[in-house]
């Protein structure tokens, strides 16, 4: 959407940034290499509003191009998001709602996505959200800033990562009012101009390591982050008997006797994050007495249960509700991530586990975390990522 080099700072290095990289440059942007962490971007050279869709598919944060590219060609034609699959329904209902409501026709058929505008611009209008969507909120909001007139999004989202993307099309000339509230006010402008931005820290990576060393037992500073993102997690984690001490952009996590137990409920920000609610359920199958987790966002995120129950965890599913009874320590055995956060937690029940883990389909787990295992190496865990050859299929010999 921007005219121009956009330097952004503090990426991470993890698979689905490199993908959305490997989009972009297919479709005609500059894209350049400053340092581990820090891109040149250049988009003026795209002019075809298509993707690879064989990419796309691969990740979840392809849907944020059709927003994008509503916003600068007044077409998209994107394929259905794919990423993470855990069990539940990820509509993106309240998208398609979204951009219709601003002028534009979308369709949906064989897997793609496509949109247009006939007057070629979207136009302002006044949205509400049924339900509260980050990925919506995020998807309009690209769609509006270029949009003609003003865009109101109500019953919006408030995480932090969508004040810094409204923080980020600001600082390249957009005027986006109100984000981290539950209404915001998008007035379009005519272009977006080039600049450097730095990304906020991750709430999910930070919040993971709290959990990990919550479990684990002992101490760990985590740097690098924004405290006050993180209060939702570190209110709950010292509720189980866990001190944290917070400075100005680290907390201190120490774990030194037992867990007590607690429930738990997923909400939107600021309540406690549904990607956390697998790592906490880890750590609560080794708290004290019984503990209650209720999904609030997602219809069903508990596939990984079955994982943990093969180390020896007591979980009882019903719906959106999980009832963990403790027990005195989980075992290592065979299992796999599922998904991103469910490959997580199976991290960090090896970590507490006595004996060998070991963890198949890793790939989800690098969607979302860089250099994980070189950093709990870092602490003091006993953790290596191998390569697995494929099992070779003998060819009868009278083929």
């Amino acid at each position: 959407m921007v005219d121009g080099v956009c330097r952004i700072e503090n990426i991470p290095q993890i698979s689905d940034v490199t993908m959305l990289l490997g989009i972009l440059r297919r479709m005609g942007a500059s894209v350049r290499t400053v340092d581990k962490h820090t891109m040149d971007i250049d988009c003026t050279g795209i002019r075809d509003p298509r993707a690879d869709f064989d990419i796309m598919r691969r990740i979840r944060a392809s849907y944020y191009l059709i927003g994008a590219m509503l916003g600068k060609f007044g077409s998209a034609v994107v394929a259905m998001p794919g990423g993470c699959n855990f069990g539940g329904v990820r509509p993106i209902d309240q998208h398609v709602k979204g951009f219709r409501a601003m002028g534009a026709e979308v369709d949906v058929k064989n897997g793609l996505v496509c949109a247009s505008v006939d007057s070629g611009r979207m136009r302002g209008a006044d949205i509400y959200l049924d339900v509260v969507s980050v990925g919506a909120t995020i998807n309009l909001m690209l769609a509006a800033v270029l949009a003609d007139g003003v865009t109101v999004i109500e019953n919006a989202a408030r995480e932090p990562h969508i004040v810094d993307v409204a923080n980020f099309l600001n600082s390249m000339g957009a005027d986006v009012r109100g984000a981290g509230t539950n209404v915001i006010k998008v007035r379009g402008v005519e272009r977006l101009s080039g600049g450097s931005y730095s990304i906020i820290p991750d709430q999910i990576e930070a919040g993971t390591y709290m959990a990990a060393a919550a479990g684990a037992g002992g101490e760990l500073l985590i740097r690098n982050i924004i405290p006050k993102h993180m209060n939702c997690i570190s209110g709950k984690l010292e509720e189980m008997g866990v001190t944290i001490d917070e400075g100005e952009d680290c907390l201190l996590v120490r774990r030194m006797g037992p867990l007590h137990h607690a429930n738990v409920k997923t909400l939107p920000y600021p309540g406690f994050p549904t990607d956390m609610q697998p790592q906490i359920s880890t750590v609560l199958c080794l708290a004290d007495g019984t503990s209650v987790i209720t999904e609030g966002v997602w219809d069903n995120r508990y596939k990984y249960v079955d994982e943990l129950a093969k180390m020896g965890a007591s979980i009882q599913v019903d719906g959106r509700v999980a009832v963990i009874e403790g027990v005195s320590g989980l075992t290592g055995a065979p299992i796999k991530a599922c998904d991103l956060r469910a490959g997580a937690a199976m991290v960090i029940a090896g970590l507490c586990a006595s004996g060998t883990t070991e963890i198949e389909g890793v790939e989800y787990i690098e969607r979302g975390y860089e250099d994980i295992v070189e950093k709990l190496r870092g602490v003091g865990a006993d953790i290596v990522s191998v390569e697995v050859p494929e099992p070779e299929t003998e060819i009868p010999e009278a083929m």
